[in-house]
């Protein structure tokens, strides 16, 4: 389903409204939360959104549990009233949420299954990561696990499953190994992806938050949503 927003052009791909839970497709170059003044960000669409559709005068809650960086797609959830946002917040710190991107790599992995851990450092005033050896003291483990889908005019598409959920996690784990995200330039890809406006480390790149298994913040029972990939995916030469 597909609803326009009175604060934005872009179209809102709305995936889910289950009670206090919406979700949406969060096209990549668009920023989730604190958007500068003049650029209209996700949350600004979804609150025009749900002030359309319910007839909301006035400020609109909505409850921000989690975010995706700016040149990337796929799920978000957010939440309509501030009990269930924290609830939902507490699933997100506490690792208690299934999230699974997909991602297209310039290159095939070293083996077509595994896990990636190391420890990442966020560089003091800088939007990027960098490696740090275990046991720096400002390093943070990070763990996810993955496996390839298909492969064709050697890139590959793989699926991840994070185990943690750190700053760039995806994108500096398989750059790292000679593998960097299409279009990634910020971490060494040497292939362009999508519009290439902006600044180089916001313009889109090929990952995509594929789905969010979360508990429903009343019921506690399992919910899952997934996000269809952008149509700029459509270009690639195998099935997404």
């Amino acid at each position: 389903m597909s609803e326009s927003s009175e604060n934005a052009a872009t179209p809102l791909d709305v995936l889910c409204e289950d009670g206090p839970v919406i979700a949406v497709n969060k096209p990549s170059g668009v920023i989730t939360q604190g958007a500068p003044i003049g650029v209209t960000g996700l949350i600004d669409m979804v609150k025009g959104y749900i002030a359309k559709k319910y007839n909301k005068p006035g400020n609109v809650y909505l409850g921000v549990p989690h975010r995706l960086d700016r040149p990337v797609s796929g799920v978000v959830v957010f939440s309509r009233n501030s009990k269930c946002a924290a609830r939902l917040s507490e699933q997100f710190a506490n690792r208690q949420v299934k999230k699974v991107y997909r991602a297209v790599l310039e290159r095939p992995p070293a083996e077509p299954v595994g896990t990636l851990e190391d420890w990442i450092f966020r560089i003091e005033g800088e939007p990027r990561v960098e490696l740090v050896r275990e046991g720096h003291p400002q390093g943070k483990h990070a763990r996810l696990h993955y496996r390839t889908l298909a492969t064709s005019r050697g890139r590959a598409l793989v699926e991840v499953e994070l185990e943690t959920g750190r700053m760039h996690q995806i994108r500096i784990q398989f750059a790292s190994r000679g593998c960097p995200i299409v279009g990634d330039l910020q971490y060494g890809a040497t292939t362009q992806f999508g519009p290439q406006t902006g600044e180089p480390r916001d313009r889109s790149i090929a990952l995509h938050a594929w789905s969010l298994t979360i508990l429903h913040p009343v019921r506690y029972d399992e919910l899952t949503i997934t996000a269809p990939a952008p149509p700029s995916w459509n270009d690639f030469s195998f099935s997404i």
